[in-house]
């Protein structure tokens, strides 16, 4: 537009320059009777005298006209002959061109023309200009499209499982290969990281302890069958907040306590049993990431501590009481308070209660001996053998107490201590004689069950009732203590 509108410009100046010499010389010749014959609606002439007055104007009033003496083309035309100028409307969307020429008199004829600025060229051509921009908008649109998708086309078809079996662009090459050898560095830490999950579960799985693994969130990421069994739940609890599988309020606040100062325990009972949970808070790189949960049955180390803490207290008790008794019985001797005949009843009283702390006494240590799981010599013992000695020796007793005492049944061998099965089936019929009924029975019968050896004693005594039976092999326990103190024993023999 800028090499157009130069163009056109320069043809107009010339046109106007030739038509004023047109005018020029008619008008020397005829002067303004010429001029007020030209009827001309796109070009303006103007005669002006030498000193500034408008002679003639062809759109104005000549007398209206102000001087144009400090014109600058009249001015110009006056000192060399020629003038011309340009000046812009107040829109600047239109000027206004003027040539001057000076004629033989010394007046100046003046002629000028109105044309557009370029700005009215650009506005004339915004619509074209338009429609071809948005024409090669499209246009180029459609044509990346069509070379991007052309240019996309082997990328889009790479196969990265198996970068080097494509056939593509050779300045892929390199990549490709990179990919190749990223893939192998890939399957080589996934096959790592198979085999060290696979250890781990094999691991976990074999545990008798319970393991929960948690994020930061409190939200189970793995869970072995020993936690399983314990929470009541099943594998779809991964993924899950923990609340969901213990809603303990203790167990709750245990793990927060865990994340804050990083260890923490608790105990707590289930289904009869005791168990004590070890939490840890679990740190990479100095942020939490998790926590991981032990959990350790403890219900027999807590029934040993509770039995021992009874056993002492128990032993303390039954060791003072004979000890009281023998020494006040010996504390009435010293002082002369028995008498000569009464003497011999007295040291029979304190022989006896002397007696059962032996008895007590013993019973203890080898108690202590089978807690310490010290070796014992091991043999093939025949039970039914044991069993028929067992009645032997307890034939006196039996009789005393009017009991019926029967061994049946068939010689079982079987390994073990034979002291220890002798004291097993002793105590067991010294029992159902010492608590049975005047005239009452005690059948005792040794069979073979597949592979297993069946004692079995039964008698027609008292019995123990349901709610006992359960205690009936804890240390010094008797479920009437009166009558057992009446019939002897420590209460140690079953445990």
């Amino acid at each position: 537009m800028g090499c157009l509108y130069g163009y056109f410009s320069d043809v107009q100046v010339k046109q106007l320059e030739d038509e004023l010499s047109l005018a020029a010389v008619a008008v020397e010749k005829n002067g303004q009777e010429y001029l007020e014959g030209l009827q001309s609606r796109g070009y303006r002439l103007t005669w002006v005298s030498e000193n500034g007055d408008v002679i003639y104007d062809a759109w104005s009033d000549e007398e209206s006209m102000e001087n144009h003496a400090d014109r600058e083309e009249i001015r110009e035309a006056l000192q060399s002959k020629e003038g011309k100028s340009s000046r812009y409307s107040t829109t600047l969307l239109e000027k206004t061109l003027y040539y001057a020429q000076r004629l033989k008199d010394g007046s100046v004829l003046r002629i000028s023309v109105r044309s557009v600025t370029v700005w009215v060229l650009v506005l004339g051509m915004m619509q074209p200009i338009l429609i071809v921009l948005i024409v090669a908008l499209i246009l180029s649109g459609v044509l990346a499209s069509r070379i991007s998708k052309h240019i996309m086309e082997p990328l889009n078809s790479l196969d990265l499982e198996k970068p080097l079996e494509n056939d593509t662009y050779e300045e892929l090459s390199p990549l490709l290969k990179r990919i190749n050898k990223q893939h192998r560095q890939i399957d080589m830490q996934l096959s790592e990281l198979q085999r060290k999950n696979d250890e781990f579960t094999q691991i976990t799985h074999g545990m008798t302890e319970g393991l929960v693994l948690l994020n930061e969130k409190n939200v189970i990421l793995n869970i072995n069958p020993a936690a399983l069994k314990l929470f009541h739940t099943s594998y779809s609890c991964k993924g899950k907040d923990f609340l969901t599988v213990e809603r303990s309020h203790d167990v709750s606040h245990a793990i927060q306590d865990a994340f804050s100062s990083g260890h923490s325990e608790i105990r707590m009972e289930r289904e009869g049993k005791e168990y004590q949970l070890h939490i840890n808070r679990i740190e990479s790189n100095g942020v939490v990431i998790g926590a991981v949960v032990l959990v350790f049955d403890i219900t027999e180390a807590a029934f040993a501590e509770r039995n021992r803490r009874e056993f002492t207290a128990n032993v303390s008790h039954e060791l003072k009481t004979p000890l009281q008794s023998i020494m006040g019985s010996a504390e009435l001797m010293e002082n002369g308070l028995v008498k000569v005949e009464d003497m011999p009843r007295f040291v029979g009283h304190i022989r006896t209660e002397a007696g059962r702390l032996v008895t007590l006494i013993d019973d203890i240590i080898r108690l202590s001996r089978l807690d310490e799981g010290s070796e014992m010599p091991f043999e093939t013992v025949d039970l039914y053998e044991v069993a028929a000695e067992v009645a032997v020796g307890l034939a006196n007793t039996a009789a005393a107490r009017n009991v019926e005492f029967t061994v049946t049944g068939e010689n079982v061998d079987v390994k073990g201590v034979r002291r220890l099965f002798t004291e097993i089936i002793f105590n067991l019929c010294d029992n159902a004689i010492k608590y049975n009924k005047d005239g009452g029975k005690v059948e005792v019968s040794v069979i073979r069950q597949k592979s297993d050896a069946v004692v079995s004693v039964k008698d027609t005594g008292i019995g123990i009732s349901p709610e006992h039976q359960t205690r009936v092999f804890e240390r010094f326990y008797r479920v009437d203590k009166s009558r057992s103190k009446e019939s002897g024993g420590t209460g140690l023999g079953l445990s």
